[in-house]
């Protein structure tokens, strides 16, 4: 998985522009936790879809910026979270032991 590091709030405004022009995932993962470990690992093994945007955030080191995924995407803050953006908005959002790649192939 080529992972797109989400550090920067402005990011948000490209990722919601972009999402009109192709699907993006936002993978929110807590280095501290290992079912988020596990998560992560399962994403990272899994393939790309083509075409996609695959932006990964350290919710630990960036909490404001989690904060406002959810708060720009209207979720519910969830840690690990895999949230599926399209057309400016989210279309699915899954967590824990629910994140499969397979799974997000099936709903891009």
């Amino acid at each position: 998985m080529n992972w797109i590091p989400l550090t920067e709030a402005d990011q948000l405004t490209k990722i919601k522009s972009d999402s009109h022009d192709h699907p993006v995932v936002i993978f929110k993962h807590s280095t501290r936790c290992s079912i988020s470990h596990m998560a992560k690992t399962r994403m990272d093994r899994g393939t790309a879809i083509e075409g996609v945007d695959y932006y990964y955030l350290d919710l630990l080191t960036y909490r404001p910026i989690s904060n406002l995924v959810a708060e720009t995407f209207a979720v519910h803050h969830e840690s690990p979270q895999l949230l599926l953006i399209r057309n400016g908005e989210c279309v699915y959002e899954e967590t824990h032991n629910g994140i499969d790649p397979e799974e997000l192939r099936e709903q891009v």
